[in-house]
């Protein structure tokens, strides 16, 4: 067994130090990066079609 006691928590915090707006800004900034990749991609995709097959 522990011969030590358990340490002392603090109480949680009721209110957080998040910044919802930057938060908000960054989550949009990831999905429309998100988004240009995979246009990106498809036409990376379109262009190699067309240089291989024909």
């Amino acid at each position: 067994m522990a011969k030590t006691r358990p340490e002392h928590h603090p109480e949680p915090v009721l209110e957080s130090a998040m910044d919802y707006a930057e938060h908000e800004k960054t989550y949009n900034g990831f999905v429309q990066g998100v988004k240009w990749s995979i246009y990106g991609m498809a036409a990376l995709m379109i262009v190699l079609y067309f240089l291989i097959i024909h």
